[in-house]
């Protein structure tokens, strides 16, 4: 009798610990938590979309002239509002973008799961569609937790190009750099990597050489089970949560160039407004 009560006490332990390591994936920032000043400086409205019953916030940052819409996909700590300067980037680069606060970030309801999350790319995806963007005008960058639902959402619908910044093939292997006996078993979830062969957009994985949270040897992983056309560019100085700024001209010019090779073979035309 002894030894079933020290086994529930272990299963129960485990399964608190898995609960535990899970939900601390996310690190969402609730409103008025954040920069929300940023909105009005860089131009962009504020939108709400629908994700399963679930309301969600979002920025949208129209441009005039623009052959692509962006969907930014976020990490898993800020909310948008901490966002403003990748809205800026796409802007340089000549793209309309839309990123959006998943469930239980920023102004948005919920909380966050990883369904949840795969569900709220796809709501945003759907609200450009019904702003008049087809899905070969539509480019999908992910950033860190955020890639393995841009990878999640290519894998099922049309896209014109995939951009991934500091990505991982799943929660599992990142745990198992950080706990190697233990951390595999605890935590789970977030399998990019097995629905890169879905993906036939072409695909360019952006890693920093220093990130000092997601190894790099885990971006060139990801980078290796993906389809062709792909480009993998390492910023040698770049950290996890700087490649935006350790190489702004070059991310700028290499979103510019993927814009214009992907959307302008689009054989749909982009909406007037």
């Amino acid at each position: 009798m002894e030894w079933r009560i020290w086994g529930g006490g272990l299963v129960l332990g485990w399964g608190l610990l898995a609960w535990m390591a899970n939900r601390s994936a996310y690190f969402p920032m609730k409103y008025p938590g954040g920069e929300w000043d940023e909105q009005e400086r860089i131009g962009a409205e504020e939108v709400w979309i629908d994700s399963g019953g679930v309301r969600l916030n979002g920025w949208w940052r129209a441009r005039p002239g623009a052959q692509c819409a962006v969907l930014f996909l976020h990490g898993n700590a800020g909310n948008v509002s901490h966002r403003s300067g990748a809205m800026e980037d796409f802007a340089a680069a000549g793209a309309a973008a839309l990123v959006i606060d998943y469930r239980g970030y920023g102004k948005s309801a919920g909380w966050p799961t990883e369904r949840g999350l795969y569900a709220d790319g796809e709501a945003g995806y759907q609200w450009l569609l019904k702003k008049g963007w087809k899905g070969d005008r539509i480019v999908v960058v992910g950033e860190s937790l955020g890639t393995t639902v841009a990878v999640d959402l290519a894998a099922r619908r049309q896209v014109a190009a995939l951009v991934l910044e500091a990505p991982f093939p799943s929660a599992r292997a990142v745990a198992r750099r950080i706990l190697p006996w233990l951390g595999p078993g605890i935590v789970w979830g977030f399998n990019a990597k097995s629905k890169l062969a879905s993906v036939r957009a072409p695909l360019l994985v952006i890693h920093g050489a220093q990130d000092e949270v997601i190894d790099y040897e885990l971006g060139v992983e990801v980078f290796r089970a993906a389809r062709e056309p792909k480009e993998l560019w390492t910023i040698v100085r770049g950290h996890h949560n700087d490649l935006h700024v350790v190489e702004r001209v070059e991310y700028r010019r290499k979103l510019r160039d993927l814009m214009m090779a992907t959307c302008n073979a689009a054989t749909s035309s982009p909406p007037r407004s």
